[in-house]
């Protein structure tokens, strides 16, 4: 009885894979995103001593109001 992979050479075996050299860009950033990138770098010029945690706290506290939030203008 000849078994189904008898027979195959290598040939006829798929190509292994290679690993992409990148090229395929970044996932967009959230609004949330961009708003904390410039909001946390407005912070930090403003007042460079505050912690980094205190820093967020506030950036966080500016989205709910900000006018780029999407739900701030529904609520």
């Amino acid at each position: 009885m000849p078994r189904a992979t008898e027979g195959k050479t290598a040939a006829e075996k798929p190509p292994k894979k290679t690993k992409s050299t990148g090229g395929g860009g970044r996932k967009k950033l959230s609004a949330f995103n961009k708003f904390m990138q410039s909001e946390m770098a407005r912070l930090k010029e403003s007042d460079p001593d505050m912690p980094h945690q205190e820093r967020f706290k506030l950036a966080t506290s500016n989205w709910k109001k900000a006018k780029e939030n999407p739900r701030a203008a529904a609520t």
